[in-house]
């Protein structure tokens, strides 16, 4: 399998903290790696360093072989990586329409793309004019998961999208995940919820203290209860 993303040796220091220890990670072309763990383990962390938002103090991260570690955050972006954190980030005071707008760095917002994601989430046609403050937690998370696939990207980080949400809310996010990597979008998902995990994974990565303890198929963990156990402290239906 061709190698997207691919993370050697990376540390990242916030303040006095040493939070990654020689992250060593590799996510396919094309599909979907989970990224599960613990509390604090340093998985938004690891995100948040991808995306150049906290710089890594050693190590080399490269996508599709060019080296980024180095690179501003809006570079990073215009690589064609999408980020979607845990703190649904929008534009409180901005209307949904003028949140996506601005997410379209390429031109005006293009009407087909518009109708699919509208097809997974309704609820963004329906506040269209509406200032994105207003919404629900739910619809926040719908917005801003929209914001981050408004324009084909080559690579999506996604920080536990489903956290909180309805459970309707859960299944029309996972069906929009299947259907962007039919698309070809690669994705890197942070998410706590297990049969979101089982659902959307095609590989697993479990940190532990800021360094990977274990890398296979997600079918394999998901059939595994001990494994879960022994890496996370408690089964992964117990996450649910």
């Amino acid at each position: 399998m061709t190698e997207l993303l691919k993370l050697s040796g990376v540390h990242t220091h916030i303040g006095r903290y040493h939070i990654l220890q020689g992250i060593d990670l590799v996510v396919p072309q094309g599909q979907t790696t989970m990224l599960l763990g613990r509390n604090g383990a340093g998985k938004t962390t690891t995100l948040r360093t991808i995306m150049g938002l906290w710089q890594a103090s050693k190590g080399e991260i490269s996508l599709a072989g060019m080296r980024i570690e180095s690179r501003a955050t809006p570079d990073i972006a215009r690589l064609g990586v999408g980020y979607v954190p845990e703190s649904m980030a929008v534009f409180s005071d901005l209307t949904v329409k003028e949140n996506l707008v601005l997410a379209a760095r390429d031109g005006p917002l293009d009407d087909a793309q518009l109708d699919w994601i509208f097809g997974f989430f309704p609820a963004l046609r329906r506040f269209w004019l509406s200032r994105a403050g207003s919404l629900s937690g739910g619809q926040k998370q719908m917005l801003s998961i929209a914001r981050a696939i408004i324009e084909p990207r080559k690579l999506l980080l996604i920080d536990e999208p489903t956290k909180g949400l309805a459970p309707a809310i859960v299944m029309a996010l996972i069906e929009c995940l299947k259907e962007i990597k039919r698309k070809g979008a690669t994705i890197l998902l942070v998410e706590q919820n297990f049969f979101a995990a089982r659902e959307l994974g095609d590989n697993v990565l479990v940190m532990d203290n800021g360094t990977i303890v274990h890398r296979g198929e997600m079918a394999a963990l998901a059939a595994d209860v001990p494994l879960q156990e022994r890496l996370l402290g408690l089964s992964l239906e117990a996450h649910q």
